[in-house]
């Protein structure tokens, strides 16, 4: 999968990507990472990618002209899915990191100071998006996010093939407390449920703890996610169904149940 990266900034993804699971789908091309400098096309002496907003008003706007020159300059014969980083856009999540781990090619354009010139955005963005609502000084993070978060998801780059299927969010719940040795730890034992060593009780009891994390920390996300039979029988078992149930009848959402 190849990432095309427009920054003005772009030694700021040196070290993120010399480093962990990163570097190594890099070795491995499983992905590739161009960096693109916005200001190599600028026409001006004095190289400037932004300028201040028409009808007033703080800050700067990134320019349209040397934002649109990069573009046209790298898309080539197999033009990729423009993303603009931006706090307008739609807050991303991991079903958003899935869908995008679909495409062969991503541009991620990194915005600044006030925003980009509306008409490179209209123009030439296919969608723009949000890690969060809060500001950054620049994109950037939020582009390393985007690249993490989506090469994780690539066939062969974990080492172990189901860490991305189970991890926190996947199934629209929080992940279960994890535990590895030793066995105590500061008068704190193991739950004995997964010492069994039966695989089907060691899974509900995961499953029963990653609802019941959820409904404490982000109840908000039970609002989507159905349960079989056999989930809602363990979550009854556990006392934890006539909550998930309320839960859902407060929050206008339906008490799904699925064979």
């Amino acid at each position: 999968m190849l990432f095309d990266i427009l920054t003005i900034f772009p030694e700021l993804f040196s070290s993120p990507l010399q480093e962990g699971i990163l570097r190594r789908a890099i070795a491995a091309e499983k992905i590739a990472v161009n960096l693109h400098n916005i200001r190599d096309y600028t026409v001006d002496k004095h190289n400037m990618t932004d300028d201040r907003p028409f009808g007033g008003g703080e800050g700067m706007v990134m320019k349209p002209e040397p934002l649109t020159a990069c573009l046209h300059d790298i898309q080539g014969r197999e033009p990729g899915r423009v993303i603009l980083l931006s706090p307008r856009g739609k807050k991303y999540n991991q079903q958003q990191a899935a869908r995008l781990a679909g495409y062969r090619r991503l541009v991620l354009v990194c915005g600044r100071y006030e925003g980009v010139d509306e008409r490179f955005a209209k123009q030439s963005v296919d969608e723009e998006i949000s890690i969060g609502d809060y500001i950054l000084t620049g994109g950037e993070l939020a582009a390393m996010i985007l690249i993490d978060s989506i090469t994780r998801l690539l066939p062969g780059v974990l080492g172990c093939s189901g860490s991305a299927e189970n991890d926190t969010f996947s199934h629209g719940l929080l992940k279960h407390p994890q535990y590895t040795r030793p066995r105590d730890f500061a008068g704190k034992t193991v739950p004995e449920e997964l010492l069994s060593g039966n695989h089907a009780d060691i899974s509900g009891y995961r499953f029963v703890e990653s609802v019941r994390v959820t409904l404490e920390r982000r109840p908000e996300l039970l609002n989507s996610v159905s349960f079989s039979r056999e989930e809602r029988r363990r979550l009854d078992q556990a006392g934890l169904l006539d909550q998930v149930n309320r839960l859902k009848k407060e929050n206008g959402s339906d008490v799904k149940n699925t064979a």
